[in-house]
């Protein structure tokens, strides 16, 4: 027991360098019952840091861990961070940075057991103005206690947690992916090297028009923290024909700290096969804004984002109806009563909830008060705590399908919410995502959603980022570590290409030929390793409920 417990500590520590890189002062002390107080000397921490040596002292630990998980520590702790003071410094005055600390300092005290709060804080922010930047060393440094008292018990408790998360997660991924398997060899084979490739670019040229909209119905309000001034990108195929229908519509909406730009690649390739496409830039929250956040020149997002952006949306529905009727370029090309949305991450709650997702105060209030969760997405969904709360309604009829990547959901929304949302979805999950976990954020939402056209993509060792593409001329505000971006993600972009093809064209376009593609056997067609990709449907809708009862030990 007493190595196991070890062997959680350092990884604990391991994972704090991660988050807040802290470790301790001069000593990390903690009280291991019933075998009493014991300490760590940080310079012994830091030898093993900087030389892979292991001094006498420290050797007591180090001997009841397994080298692997050695190794791994001392990669954790090692790792350097290029943010600025002034990015630290924003983060972590901001409501959730604030939250996040809050919670690190229940298990990371002072030397007088009080939260670690401030001192974390205050090490953070003094070690990245320093002129060697954020580092171990210089948190060890200026960190203000002469030690750290590790509540040790409180954090075997958690770490022993999120191991058992960690297990199951990858349980119920393995069984999703037999699952799909089986039913690929069991069902009718379709040689799909005969079908038409739909990964590959449509016969549509198309053009892409940028429309500057601005939604004055919002300005001045109290709860909007700026005007809802915004850019859009419509990708407009190109007929061949004198005379053609219209063309159903595609919004794209990006998560937090992106832009139009993050999905361009789907944008275009959808456009090719016949779909107005619109990527816009929500005017909080983007690349953009959220740059002048961390620069100290504007606020952070408010709660009240979780209603504005599904009504970004709205609008540029509303003003691509209008421009349908005005506007020469678009005249009789938009068919506005055939609609879909993509949305990645905070864009994919957006995309929920104008498909009628609604918020669930009860469930809220619940998980959010305290917020104890291991999921981080939930940091953001408890936001939703500081609305008054309402019917905050945003559906709109229009939309008929929407595919979500990657969604946030599982507390606003909740089981009763996303019981409501009646259109087609496709959901993909990535099963490393660490921002907004596969399980309780897709792979649970997945088997509560109604509608018996449902599908659930889950891509193995696919990160929250997989699906995302790099944003162009240094736009990506926010350094994301190659650890965290994943194995190579062209072949995931191939996936929701093809995927987006399929699933609007059936949905969308009532193509029923493009059907036999959201099948388990053409995912494992196109699946490439070690992305690997299983597509399951609303078949295994109850198949998945009774693997998560079973493994999770709930009704």
């Amino acid at each position: 027991m007493w190595k196991k417990s070890v062997g959680y500590f350092l990884g604990m520590v391991s994972s704090i360098a991660i988050t807040t890189p802290v470790i301790a002062a001069e000593r990390i002390e903690f009280n291991y019952p019933p075998f009493g107080d014991f300490d760590i000397a940080t310079a012994d921490l830091e030898v093993f840091v900087n030389e892979g040596k292991i001094s006498k002292n420290f050797a007591f630990y180090a001997n009841r861990a397994n080298p692997e998980q050695l190794k791994l520590a001392r990669d954790f702790l090692r790792t350097k961070f290029p943010l600025s003071p002034t990015l630290v410094s924003q983060f972590t005055y901001s409501p959730i940075g604030e939250k996040m600390l809050q919670r690190f300092g229940e298990l990371i005290q002072t030397q007088n057991r009080q939260n670690g709060f401030y001192a974390l804080r205050s090490a953070l922010i003094l070690s990245a103005a320093s002129p060697e930047g954020l580092s171990l060393v210089n948190i060890l440094k200026n960190y203000s206690s002469p030690s750290i008292r590790l509540n040790f018990s409180e954090t075997v408790k958690t770490m022993g947690q999120l191991s058992e998360l960690l297990q199951k997660r990858d349980v119920v991924i393995a069984k999703i992916q037999q699952i799909a398997n089986q039913e690929a060899t069991n069902s009718q084979s379709i040689d799909f090297n005969q079908r038409p490739n739909i990964r590959k670019s449509g016969g549509f040229n198309t053009t892409k028009i940028t429309l500057n909209l601005h939604d004055r119905s919002r300005d001045g309000q109290s709860r909007t923290v700026l005007e809802r001034k915004y850019d859009v990108d419509v990708y407009l195929p190109q007929s061949q024909s004198a005379t053609s229908t219209p063309y159903p519509v595609i919004v794209i909406s990006h998560g937090l700290a992106d832009n139009r730009n993050g999905f361009v690649y789907l944008a275009q390739h959808l456009a090719s096969h016949g779909f107005v496409v619109a990527a816009l830039d929500h005017p909080v929250a983007n690349s953009k804004q959220f740059q002048q956040f961390l620069a100290g020149i504007a606020s952070p997002p408010r709660p009240t984002e979780l209603i504005d952006r599904p009504l970004d949306v709205k609008y540029l529905l509303d003003e691509l109806q209008r421009l349908s009727e005005t506007d020469s370029r678009f005249k009789d090309k938009l068919n506005l009563q055939q609609v879909g949305v993509i949305g990645h991450s905070l864009g994919g709650y957006t995309a929920l909830a104008l498909a009628g997702g609604t918020f669930d105060f009860a469930k809220i209030r619940q998980e959010c008060n305290p917020n104890r969760s291991l999921n981080i997405s939930t940091f953001l969904q408890c936001r939703a705590l500081d609305l008054k709360p309402d019917n905050y309604s945003v559906k709109d009829d229009r939309i008929k399908a929407i595919m979500v990547m990657n969604p946030l959901g599982s507390v606003v929304f909740g089981q009763t919410g996303m019981s409501t949302i009646p259109v087609p979805v496709m959901m993909v999950a990535g099963s490393q995502d660490i921002f907004t976990p596969a399980v309780p954020e897709q792979i649970r939402p997945f088997t509560n959603l109604p509608n018996k056209d449902k599908y659930l993509a889950v891509i193995e060792n696919g990160t929250h980022f997989s699906a995302q593409s790099d944003l162009p001329n240094g736009e990506n505000v926010i350094p994301v570590p190659q650890g965290l971006l994943g194995p190579e993600r062209k072949n995931v972009h191939t996936y929701m290409n093809a995927l987006g093809v399929a699933f609007f064209q059936t949905y969308l376009s009532d193509r029923q030929e493009y059907k036999s593609y959201l099948t388990p056997a053409y995912a494992q067609f196109i699946s490439q390793s070690p992305l690997n990709l299983s597509l399951v449907g609303s078949g295994n809708g109850e198949a998945i409920s009774q693997l998560l009862s079973q493994v999770y030990q709930t009704p």
